[in-house]
């Protein structure tokens, strides 16, 4: 396993993160999840993504769990505030009263004394971004937190954080939590240049794109019985990945991964970390072979070739996923 510098600061993490959106403390039994942690461990994953609205904390609560035999300071554990977690007023959001209460109480379902990397899910546009960053910045100082990022923040939010806590000498931004793939590309746009600007890494979610580029969904056929698209609540994030001009283009690139060496998997992996401001992918997991699949393309090195031929390949994919 390699490790990257996050963002500007001095924390080192896995090119590979583990995460636990739609899987552990849920739909994946609890004895698998703490065997996919075990495994992540074992092969030198030390990021361990989670947020306290999945399964309404039950993520972080299993997470905690399986980290709990493991040395405290091998591992980077990140997690998340911003999705309702009641029914109160209060209960959602980025003021400083519910990232307070929430990072507290994400802490005690975590069994821990801090997180390592506490992320704004999403911006909360009703709460004035001065707030939120000193909320954030107390939280360092009370050493609850040691790192603060973000999650699907554009790049105009972006700077604009930057510059307040430049200005009020508050703790600054070393990640942003964006989706990016093969077949998601939009912060190559504008995001990537300006992090690159402000020292903002990106810890990337949906590299497999909901695991459409695995390969294991042919076109024209149904999704595979016990797989996430087969799930109706799970395959509303797939919708735009499912079509079968997107999925025609996928299974191009399987010559390309076989000439490799590869799996599908690992070749969209190493395609999302080509980029330098990519800190660490994030991937689920159900089964440790998995896991072993997905560390594996920590090592993988893609060229130009490479790269010109999985453009080729999934430009009829792209152009149908822009079109909406």
């Amino acid at each position: 396993m390699r490790y990257r510098q996050l963002g500007a600061s001095g924390l080192r993490v896995s090119e590979i993160a583990l995460g636990s959106w739609l899987t552990y403390g849920g739909s994946v039994a609890d004895s698998a999840a703490q065997a996919c942690i075990e495994r992540a461990y074992e092969l030198g994953i030390n990021l361990f993504d989670t947020a306290n609205a999945y399964r309404r904390g039950g993520a972080e609560q299993l997470l905690g769990r399986a980290l709990a035999r493991y040395p405290r300071d091998s591992l980077v554990v990140a997690t998340k505030v911003y999705f309702p977690m009641g029914e109160g007023p209060n209960d959602r959001g980025l003021s400083r009263k519910h990232i307070t209460e929430q990072c507290n109480q994400s802490l005690r379902r975590l069994g821990m004394d801090y997180v390592d990397l506490y992320q704004c899910h999403r911006p909360d546009p009703e709460v004035p971004l001065e707030e939120t960053l000193r909320a954030l910045d107390d939280l360092v100082r009370a050493g609850k937190v040691l790192y603060v990022g973000v999650s699907e923040w554009g790049a105009e939010l972006l700077e604009e954080a930057h510059a307040i806590a430049d200005r009020r000498l508050l703790d600054k931004l070393v990640s942003n939590q964006p989706q990016y793939s093969m077949l998601w590309r939009k912060i190559e746009h504008e995001v990537i240049p300006i992090s690159e600007q402000l020292g903002i890494g990106q810890v990337v979610w949906s590299p497999l794109a909901q695991g459409v580029l695995s390969g294991k969904y042919a076109p024209g056929e149904q999704p595979p019985s016990g797989s996430r698209a087969a799930h109706e609540s799970d395959a509303n994030f797939m919708r735009a990945f499912m079509r079968d001009e997107v999925l025609a283009s996928v299974q191009a690139l399987r010559p390309i991964a076989d000439e490799l060496s590869i799996s599908m998997a690992q070749l969209a992996l190493a395609w999302v970390l080509r980029q330098d401001n990519v800190a660490s992918a994030i991937v689920g997991a159900s089964r440790p072979e998995q896991v072993d699949d997905n560390a594996a393309a920590s090592s993988v090195e893609l060229d130009g070739d490479v790269l010109g031929r999985i453009d080729a390949a999934l430009d009829p994919a792209l152009r149908v996923i822009e079109q909406g």
